[in-house]
């Protein structure tokens, strides 16, 4: 498996790679990206504790396919459609949306979108995406820089002496091993068919 930074991401071996047609083709790909993450962060299955929402899952898998330069601009331009007060997160509703939702107890958790996006976007360049082991460490550190951050603004608006792990943490183990597990397998499927594709 290739290590350098040089691999390229899912979205950049179909269709246009330089020119106008190039941007255009990323224009809309971005664009995809926004409505993706909006669907996928209202999708809810029930399961215990908590259902899983599928708002992580988009997060991840749009960064690992994206790469870092597109899925960036993907998931600043999805955060700039929430914070313009359109309800696009998991908890966003008519009542609780833009900037005052952003800056509540799911703050954290966006900023550690914009990082695991990055994260994903990075791990693709080095090739990570073209299996399921190391797709799946990247997927576990994607998770980790989503609860990193998001754990650290619940401390820093709720106070340390809350359970915070019991708030914004264990209620969603299950349901992230469940969907790293999905990425982890996803992503390398496709690359293969990609490969297949072209042999």
């Amino acid at each position: 498996m290739a290590m350098t930074m040089n691999n390229p991401a899912l979205a950049e071996v179909f269709g246009p790679t330089e020119g106008t047609a190039l941007r255009i083709k990323q224009v809309v790909m971005v664009l995809l990206g926004i409505v993706l993450l909006a669907v996928a962060a209202k999708v809810s299955i029930p399961m215990l504790p908590v259902p899983i929402t599928m708002g992580t899952f988009a997060v991840l898998t749009v960064g690992a396919a994206y790469g870092p330069r597109l899925g960036m601009a993907t998931i600043l331009g999805y955060m700039i459609v929430g914070l313009a007060g359109f309800d696009v997160f998991a908890g966003s509703s008519a009542e609780a949306f833009g900037f005052e939702y952003m800056m509540g107890s799911t703050g954290g958790y966006l900023v550690g979108y914009v990082l695991a996006t990055l994260a994903l976007g990075f791990a693709a360049r080095k090739g990570w995406d073209r299996s399921i082991g190391t797709m799946a460490l990247a997927m576990l550190v994607g998770n980790a820089l989503i609860y990193i951050p998001g754990l650290l603004w619940l401390g820093s608006l709720y106070g340390w002496d809350e359970p915070i792990l019991q708030w914004g943490f264990t209620p969603f183990i299950v349901g992230d091993f469940l969907k790293l597990g999905l990425a982890a397998l996803l992503v390398p499927a496709i690359w293969k068919l990609v490969g297949e594709a072209r042999s």
